[in-house]
């Protein structure tokens, strides 16, 4: 059973940064794909960016490039979403989710999903 733990969310300044973790298991094969998606109040779910297990190729959404990065940790089993120059417009909830197809059509959603870390950027 594949199961994504977010964590590491919380409350930040504009201007600062935060990291995510998403712990990923259960997959029977080495090669998946792994998102972060957000959804604001009040809006729809976006997809963040997505990062390829094996090769680590990544995807970004306009709105995060040059600020967000993502990584995979393949010893851990553990894609991480550091944020950085965070604005008011990043508060949202941040989900993680995978499967095992690629990046490519990521942002339509993905087959298994965390339960959401909350990112609140406030001064």
């Amino acid at each position: 059973q594949v199961q994504l733990v977010e964590s590491w969310g919380g409350l930040v300044q504009p201007g600062g940064s935060l990291r995510l973790s998403c712990a990923v298991s259960g997959f029977a094969s080495d090669l998946f794909a792994v998102g972060w998606f957000r959804q604001a109040p009040g809006e729809e779910r976006e997809g963040v960016s997505c990062i390829m297990s094996n090769d680590g190729s990544t995807v970004y959404a306009d709105s995060v490039k040059g600020r967000f990065t993502i990584s995979i940790d393949n010893a851990k089993n553990t894609v991480y979403l550091q944020m950085n120059s965070l604005n008011f417009e990043d508060t949202a909830v941040y989900y993680c989710a995978a499967d095992l197809a690629t990046c490519r059509n990521y942002y339509y959603g993905m087959d298994h999903w965390g339960k959401g870390t909350l990112v609140t950027v406030s001064s």
